[in-house]
């Protein structure tokens, strides 16, 4: 089923990631999307992601029949700070020229004429919304404005960022990406947050941000009775508790049990085992 933000738009219940993924990421989106997955989750930001091959890969795939309207397309704006030397825009020029350059770049590395998403990799500061915030948010607005975007969303955010954001942009934020502790509650309050504004929250790191939870006795006990793996679990669970969670395994047969998450059923004490698991 898919999810839909407060502005209608719907967006698959489960995401593909395409961080860390170097040269093999156009395969791997190729993989990825034969094996069930129609929503890709990229970055114009060349330490992490290689966004040109993602287009080679939804080239590849329009060759075979799989249109560009049949995937669910989310990038990032991301930063100075957060880029090497290899900036998608002219890291001098002010940061509405920056946000629509990195826009414009990452249309031509997707080819495409629209995005599904477009989000804010993290605010310019750990506390707080500055004036750099507010100047790309309102760039990242007339975007969605303009019909460009149908989406647009914040990732790295704290609570108290994202409670500002909603109460003084013009246009709230649709979905915010965040990686996800089950030490802090499974990021329970920006959850909270995303609940009371109808906004899409993607929780990423579920595995590698939660080893000792995969391992826990707990949940390999549930595992063991739903004849599936912990992974699965921890999707699921992510799914039910109104998560969208996102994957980034490199392996097809992964890709696929991690799609089959979507058939389980917790029950309303493996929902509650699992959300304070790490507390």
């Amino acid at each position: 089923m898919p999810l839909i933000a407060y502005n209608r738009v719907p967006m698959p219940s489960f995401m593909y990631g395409t961080a860390w993924k170097k040269e093999a990421t156009a395969q791997l989106v190729q993989l990825a999307v034969a094996a069930g997955f129609k929503a890709i989750d990229t970055a114009n930001q060349l330490i992490h992601y290689q966004e040109t091959l993602v287009g080679e890969a939804l080239q590849a795939l329009a060759k075979k029949g799989i249109a560009r309207d049949a995937l669910f397309l989310q990038t990032k704006f991301t930063p100075v700070n957060g880029q090497d030397h290899r900036t998608p825009y002219d890291a001098k020029a002010n940061l509405t020229t920056q946000v629509r350059q990195s826009f414009d770049s990452s249309l031509a590395h997707l080819h495409t004429d629209h995005l599904d998403s477009y989000v804010l990799h993290g605010p310019y500061s750990r506390r707080g919304l500055g004036d750099p915030d507010w100047e790309v948010w309102a760039a990242m607005e007339g975007l969605y404005q303009s019909g460009k975007t149908k989406m647009i969303g914040i990732s790295n955010v704290m609570a108290e960022q994202l409670t500002q954001l909603c109460a003084q942009a013009k246009v709230k934020p649709m979905v915010v990406q965040n990686r996800c502790y089950a030490a802090l509650g499974w990021d329970k309050e920006v959850r909270e947050i995303c609940h009371a504004h109808g906004i899409i929250y993607q929780g990423f790191s579920l595995l590698t941000a939660n080893r000792e939870v995969l391992a826990a006795p707990e949940v390999r006990t549930i595992a063991q009775r739903l004849e599936t793996g912990p992974a699965q679990i921890i999707f699921r669970f992510a799914m039910q508790i109104g998560m969208l969670p996102l994957t980034g395994t490199t392996s097809p047969q992964h890709m696929k049990e991690d799609l089959q998450a979507e058939q389980l059923t917790l029950s309303r004490e493996d929902l509650q085992r699992i959300e304070t698991i790490g507390l």
